[in-house]
């Protein structure tokens, strides 16, 4: 995710495919971290880079440059082996590359559906242009398709009234969630029938959605973070039960997500805010890295989760987040340092 303001040393973040490590480019090079540890693994400068994409947690990184000398062009994506502190390969194009993604996992996302430019098999690259979306075997680098797109500055799918501001897959490829530029409705879709599914209301006030993120799940994801210029990260459930969700017989979701014919009814008070967790206007980006189901008893249930937060003025935040069965919840602040200053003696550097 690239940075849209010059006032904050972050230029991207970007969690890698399980949310076991997470990648920061500054105007001097990047840096790659560990998640659970907060261990400071890797860092080269040599100049500014507006994508820093990892592959789990290999030595494989997909890099692009902000274009602040010609050696870093945003038109040229480098494949980048941290183990060896040297390029593999590179890719030029003609215009801007606005989104990369790596994965060697296969998701099921047939051609026919209206979000192409996601389907992601075994060990694939994509490079999302303005108006193109290019897959390459990753291993070869030998193009396997090449999609054409309506004009797409962020490099995102038409799934809103208004041009998309974010966009989020679940792990397991079935659902995805859209933000528009306004910022108030998020909508979550399912995939394989191409439709949206369901809706539901952030705020009343337009809000720049800086990320989304599904909680890890091999069925339907059980919460939805999303974190927006207003400073504030939002939680919304969508796989748990509560004992409100029951009072409301033809809703099968607790109360948060609900189809679009009834999205009219969508209450606030069922929004689970954090308020304040960066400045206002600073850009953030937040995942769910784990969730915990506990039961109280075989009618109830309470969720627990673990939530990561990059600020693009150089804080890293990770929080503990939980609902009861009331559908009360509460946040507790568990680790929080300074990515622009942390040295590591056992930090790779080149």
């Amino acid at each position: 995710m690239a940075n849209q303001s010059s006032s904050c040393p972050i230029l991207c973040a970007s969690f890698n495919q399980d949310n076991s490590g997470f990648a920061i480019s500054t105007k001097d090079g990047f840096k790659i971290f560990d998640s659970n540890t907060g261990r400071l693994c890797y860092e080269r400068s040599f100049g500014a880079f507006i994508i820093v994409e990892m592959l789990y947690s290999s030595s494989l990184l997909a890099i692009v440059g902000a274009g602040e000398q010609p050696s870093l062009s945003p038109r040229r994506l480098c494949l980048f082996n941290t183990a060896t502190g040297a390029p593999l390969r590179e890719l030029p194009f003609l215009t801007s590359i606005l989104a990369v993604r790596l994965n060697r996992k296969r998701h099921l996302i047939e051609r026919r559906t209206v979000i192409p430019l996601l389907s992601t098999f075994h060990r694939r690259l994509l490079v999302v242009l303005q108006e193109n979306t290019y897959i390459y075997d990753s291993n070869s680098l030998a193009m396997l398709d090449t999609i054409d797109t309506v004009p797409n500055l962020k490099g995102k799918i038409d799934a809103h009234r208004s041009p998309l501001a974010a966009i989020a897959l679940s792990s397991n490829g079935t659902y995805i969630a859209t933000a528009s530029e306004q910022g108030t409705i998020i909508r979550v879709h399912l995939v394989s029938e191409a439709t949206k599914s369901y809706s539901f209301r952030r705020g009343t006030y337009p809000s720049t959605i800086f990320s989304l993120s599904f909680a890890p799940s091999l069925q339907l994801p059980d919460i939805l973070a999303a974190t927006s210029s207003s400073g504030s990260v939002h939680i919304f459930s969508l796989g748990f039960d509560t004992n409100q969700s029951r009072s409301k017989k033809s809703i099968s979701f607790p109360g948060l997500i609900l189809p679009d014919y009834v999205n009219h009814a969508l209450d606030p008070a069922h929004r689970h805010v954090l308020h304040n967790a960066v400045s206002a206007g600073v850009r953030s980006y937040a995942v769910v890295r784990k969730v915990d189901k506990a039961a109280d008893s075989p009618e109830f249930a309470t969720c627990r989760a673990v939530v990561s937060l990059i600020a693009y003025n150089g804080y890293f935040q990770e929080y503990a987040f939980s609902i009861n069965n009331q559908n009360e919840s509460s946040w507790s602040l568990e680790r929080e340092f300074n990515l622009l200053t942390l040295v590591s003696d056992g930090a790779e550097t080149s």
